[in-house]
């Protein structure tokens, strides 16, 4: 199970650190990852404090030293930028198995997926939660969509449930011409839904600052070492990703998804439910069901 990153160990300590360790743990935070690469003296400058206070701060959060907390780094961007294949070469997923293994295959299976979704819903931010629920149940506000490689079939799968329960939700368009369009219209009663996992796509990191300029609103479905566009979202809902395979899973997100719905409809009451009928009695009309 992928542990937090170095980020949330910083933020956790905030609460114990005296004034000046926390001027060192806001640089930190301000300029994640990039500025744990610095040197002490120049995160001492840009701080205001002493290098002997940047130090305490790295003791504080449970390194022997500055190099131990710069090679924690390194070894977090290394799983932050992994892909299936360099997962792949560095396991045994190549071996092959017999019809015996297949059974712990299987129980393995049951262990990591049932770990992975327990651990992001313990983890998952109230908060943020709440602020997704109230934002995708607010009618004044209109929805748009957009997913990566794998993760656009979660966006579609989330973007069907809502349209079924609210107006005015609709999905990021292929077309150049017609995502422009979209894009540049977006204004103050917008929200953008956003999956992005590692191996992040640059083109999620400028949908979600232009939306952030322009007054919308960012949720951002991610994993948890954080896709570069939190920085411009206002929810951020992150999920464990061990599976039993070299891809990561998405079984955690299915949860969180699922539970985003359910936080809809119950915020949305009697509205969702004659959403759903109206919906229902179209359907028929058409001759769809």
């Amino acid at each position: 199970m992928a542990p937090g990153t170095l980020a949330d160990e910083i933020r956790l300590k905030l609460g114990d650190a005296s004034p000046a360790e926390r001027k060192v743990a806001r640089v930190l935070l301000a300029g994640y990852p990039a500025a744990g690469f610095e040197t002490m003296a120049v995160l001492a400058e840009r701080a205001a404090v002493s290098t002997p206070t940047v130090l305490r701060f790295i003791n504080r959060i449970g390194y022997r030293g500055f190099p131990d907390f710069q090679a924690a780094l390194r070894a977090e961007l290394d799983e932050r930028n992994a892909s299936p294949l360099s997962l792949y070469e560095a396991t045994d997923y190549g071996r092959s198995q017999d019809g015996v293994e297949d059974l712990s295959l299987l129980q393995r299976g049951s262990n990591l997926f049932s770990a992975a979704v327990a651990q992001t819903l313990a983890e998952l931010p109230p908060h943020d939660l709440e602020h997704a629920i109230a934002l995708l149940s607010d009618g004044k506000r209109r929805i748009t969509l957009a997913g990566g490689r794998f993760t656009n079939l979660f966006a579609q799968y989330l973007g069907l449930h809502l349209m079924q329960v609210r107006d005015d939700v609709r999905f990021l368009p292929d077309r150049d011409v017609e995502r422009t369009a979209q894009l540049a219209a977006v204004n103050r009663r917008d929200v953008f839904v956003l999956f992005d996992y590692r191996r992040y796509e640059p083109d999620k990191v400028s949908m979600a600052e232009l939306v952030q300029e322009q007054g919308g609103k960012v949720i951002l479905f991610t994993d948890v070492w954080l896709s570069p566009a939190a920085a411009h979202a206002q929810v951020v809902l992150p999920s464990q990703v061990a599976a039993p395979s070299p891809y990561d899973s998405l079984v955690p997100t299915l949860a969180i998804i699922e539970t985003v719905v359910a936080g809809v409809l119950t915020a949305l009451g009697e509205g969702a439910r004659r959403r759903m009928q109206h919906g229902e009695d179209t359907a028929r009309r058409m001759g769809l069901y």
